[in-house]
């Protein structure tokens, strides 16, 4: 089991969505983020309340899949969330140790 996390564009939100869910994932946890990454920002930086604002609106995707289709989802996100600017998003695969459902007990993969 992986666990992947990207960050993209607010706007991509949709597209991206139904493009995972046309591929059979089922299973996502949606976050509104803010950050910095290592490119230009599209947001100027600014000055509020005395504090330096340069953080960027984000949307966080988390999910937990079969090793087998690590690949086709990177490939479906990096298709839907590019626009070609700085700031398209960043994706994170890491290992996934275990899952358990809670109301079942059931353990791994029959989880997913």
């Amino acid at each position: 089991m992986k666990r992947i996390e990207t960050i993209i564009r607010p706007i991509k939100l949709d597209q991206v969505k139904l493009a995972l869910d046309g591929i059979g994932v089922a299973g996502l946890t949606v976050s509104d983020v803010i950050g910095v990454g290592s490119g230009e920002s599209e947001y100027p930086a600014r000055i509020s309340n005395g504090y330096l604002l340069d953080l960027v609106p984000g949307i966080k995707l988390e999910m937990i899949v079969n090793d087998g289709l690590v690949e086709e989802i990177i490939e479906t996100i990096v298709k839907h969330a590019y626009t070609g600017e700085p700031g398209d998003g960043i994706i994170f695969v890491l290992p996934a140790d275990d899952a358990i459902r809670i109301r079942t007990g059931e353990r791994g993969d029959e989880v997913l």
